[in-house]
């Protein structure tokens, strides 16, 4: 089972540097809307460190859900996900693993780029780890959730649209636990309460998602 979803996050993640141009686009939206802030609001540090965690995960939210309706088509249009539905294992261990490689495509490629976008906001080092350890923690449940609503609307049309409508609710508490991480450090407050809640989203993410993708997988296969 364990070689089965290696296997597969290598397949995806060959698959990924082919198609450079969707990790290409995530990343480039992502410090297109993040460096745009700067440029609207102005030199003021003190607002621009303020919005700063808020502008940054809102960006990182979006750009996230550039790639999600790519994550199960393409194996429908050439029969994977059908041989995926006839093997031994467990589907939700599959899906599992092609969650985790779209998470290496789309979110840590953020999480990495935003110290550099931080700096733009005049953030401080400690502020830049604290944002880097809130992405780190928060955008794989953003690729989770994601997943749900990626196998509700595979195969539907308007399908992008949809999957916003779906996940963006959910994304919401995520948003503000994770921005408000930051803020909470630049105000000199504990942010180990805001980690917290985000460990524990994650654990739920990775305990309940993979199961419910995978049953909403069999649904739109029927």
């Amino acid at each position: 089972m364990l070689r089965v979803g290696a296997y597969i996050i290598w397949r995806d993640l060959l698959l990924g540097m082919r198609r450079r141009h969707g990790v290409v686009t995530v990343v480039f939206f992502f410090i297109i809307v993040v460096s745009l802030f700067p440029l609207g609001v102005g030199p003021e540090t003190q607002l621009l460190r303020t919005m700063a965690p808020g502008v940054v995960w809102v960006a990182a939210l979006l750009s996230s859900m550039l790639s999600l309706e790519q994550l199960f088509s393409a194996d429908l249009r050439d029969g994977t996900l059908e041989q995926m539905l006839l093997t031994p294992q467990p589907l939700s261990v599959m899906v599992l693993s092609k969650v985790f490689a779209h998470w290496i495509m789309s979110g840590l490629p953020l999480t990495l780029v935003a110290p550099l976008l931080g700096l733009q906001f005049g953030l401080g080092g400690s502020e830049i780890l604290v944002l880097m350890l809130a992405l780190l923690l928060g955008t794989p449940t953003l690729s989770l959730i994601g997943a749900i609503g990626a196998a509700l609307t595979l195969n539907v049309r308007g399908g992008a649209v949809l999957i916003s409508v779906l996940v963006l609710p959910l994304y919401v508490p995520v948003l503000i636990l994770g921005a408000g991480a930051v803020d909470s450090h630049l105000g000199g407050m504990s942010y180990s309460a805001h980690f917290s809640f985000l460990g524990a989203m994650l654990m739920m993410s990775l305990t309940l998602a993979p199961w419910a993708t995978a049953a909403a997988l069999r649904i739109a296969l029927d």
